[in-house]
């Protein structure tokens, strides 16, 4: 056997190719191999005591034990790679490996004899065992049973702090931080937090059933928190909860659980605090040591697993953080608005009495009436009973109403046509006052009920024919006239339209009288 140990530690030392070779009495052309093997696959120096020359050799050299048993040679490194895709399965890359054995007539391994010894070489030489876990697939979240407390500086009283865990099952790289609450708002931030601690977002979320993400959760309904479920669209994750009374569903955080309660929760023990922001920065410090730690039994750390397996697998962060929003459920009332903190927001009107669903957000009220948004509003600060109402959601009548200012009237008056303009002009124009101004053109507006443009625009226009001064009274008479001579016209074409499909009428001769 080669003594592979002594090779590296001569050549970390400066050692050069043709000297080591002397000193070992082997090739120059086998030392380069073995110190190119060697960095090729991560060997580091110093080495671990464990890390011996038949360690070595197995680990730089798998298939010798492979050819010696005349079987197909497995490719452990591709088979590592390989399972770190999504849906690739030791299943599948067996079966690969037999079609392979087969072209090149060799014997290939049974299943169980394939999986045992990727999973010998798996636990022996990488931080991360990928039969059962992919890397930047999972992310287990929970609350650790124990909490942690600080000492109020103001009243000397002790406050419990909660402490949130994330773990990544592949890596095990923790995430860890201490919360007054466990509410919803505080749920969110902390999923945040670890996100950007992981510096990604894996494929899917693994909570407990706890209310502030979970509504309900059976064999046949999964109902997610709407804010919850919302922020995992936003970060292109999912949430799958684990089932109810199923451990192993969520087994990694479990386990996380009590080696953070060990490791950081009791290691804080004796440490007293007087703010959150403190406590958080103890339990950070404590958390990089714990991430750091090298394993027992293979090189490396949770920290080095997860940046060399694990981080290339993350989905990139978005541009923007999601912007928490609150949901709700409001009665519209008579008035066409609705109230969210003492401000008031308009609804379409025919909404009156209905139940809607309101998404609160520091920026935007937004109304949802049988999932369709109907109103949108810019949140109102300041004042209490402010209001925000849009004329699209008003009644027409209250829409005229509102709409009585100098500008909406000749808006009104170029829209419907030039002599409609004029004599809103003169209106405005002649008043001392405007609200009596807008008051005439407000029951001028009226005849848009009864009248369509055209017959307003011709009313007008031959009141002007008549008169320099016109007024509401004498453009409604004009109207009205107007009217009425139409429907005359129209029943006398009826009348001679029925003579010419019911052919000649009788004159009085024709009883016996004397015609005119």
């Amino acid at each position: 056997m080669y003594p592979y140990r002594k090779i590296l530690e001569l050549h970390a030392e400066s050692v050069s190719l043709r000297s080591i070779a002397m000193i070992t009495q082997h090739s120059r052309q086998k030392i380069t191999e073995i110190v190119g093997l060697a960095e090729k696959k991560g060997v580091k120096i110093p080495l671990e005591e464990e890390m011996t020359d038949p360690w070595l050799e197995d680990f730089l050299y798998p298939e010798k034990k492979q050819e010696a048993s005349g079987r197909h040679l497995m490719d452990f490194e591709y088979i590592h790679q390989e399972l770190a895709k999504p849906n690739i399965t030791l299943t599948l890359l067996h079966d690969e490996y037999v079609r392979e054995a087969h072209n090149t007539q060799k014997i290939p391994y049974a299943y169980r004899t394939f999986a045992e010894h990727y999973r010998d070489y798996a636990m022996k030489y990488k931080a991360t065992m990928r039969i059962r876990r992919k890397p930047g697939e999972i992310l287990e979240v929970d609350w650790a049973g124990t909490t942690l407390s600080i000492i109020d500086s103001d009243t000397g009283e002790k406050r419990k702090v909660y402490v949130f865990i994330a773990t990544l099952p592949c890596s095990q790289l923790f995430y860890v931080e201490g919360s007054y609450r466990m509410d919803l708002p505080s749920w969110i931030r902390l999923h945040q937090h670890t996100f950007e601690y992981i510096g990604g977002i894996p494929q899917i979320l693994v909570p407990d059933n706890l209310k502030t993400g979970v509504t309900k959760h059976t064999s046949k309904e999964l109902i997610l928190n709407k804010v919850y479920a919302e922020m995992a669209t936003h970060y292109q994750t999912i949430v799958m909860p684990a089932r109810v009374r199923s451990p192993r569903d969520k087994a990694s955080v479990e386990s996380s659980v009590n080696i953070v309660t060990t490791w950081i929760i009791q290691a804080l023990r004796n440490t007293t605090c007087f703010s959150l922001e403190e406590l958080n920065k103890e339990i950070w410090s404590k958390l990089e040591l714990l991430n750091h730690r090298p394993f027992q039994n293979r090189p490396g750390s949770r920290w080095s697993a997860f940046l060399e397996e694990e981080k290339f697998a993350l989905s990139p962060l978005p541009n923007s953080p999601y912007k928490l929003s609150e949901w709700r459920k409001e009665k519209v009332r008579p008035d066409y608005h609705i109230t969210i903190n003492s401000m008031f927001y308009s609804v379409p009107y025919e909404l009156i009495g209905k139940e809607v669903e309101i998404k609160v957000s520091p920026h935007i009220i937004e109304v949802y009436f049988n999932h369709m948004r109907v109103a949108s509003h810019q949140t109102l600060y300041g004042q209490f009973g402010q209001f925000s109402t849009l004329k699209d959601h008003m009644p027409d009548n209250h829409r005229l109403y509102i709409e009585q200012t100098p500008e909406e009237a000749i808006k009104w008056g170029s829209e419907l046509g030039p002599s409609v303009l004029d004599v809103v002009t003169f209106i405005l124009e002649q008043y001392e006052v405007e609200k009596q101004a807008l008051n005439a053109i407000f029951t001028l507006k009226k005849l848009e009920r009864k009248y369509s443009s055209y017959e307003i625009e011709q009313a007008c226009k031959l009141v002007l024919q008549a008169t320099n001064r016109p007024t509401v009274k004498s453009v409604q008479t004009m109207i009205k006239t107007l009217h009425q001579e139409d429907e005359r016209k129209a029943s006398t074409r009826d009348s001679k339209s029925i003579d010419k499909k019911y052919g000649f009428t009788r004159g009085a001769s024709y009883f016996g009288g004397k015609s005119k």
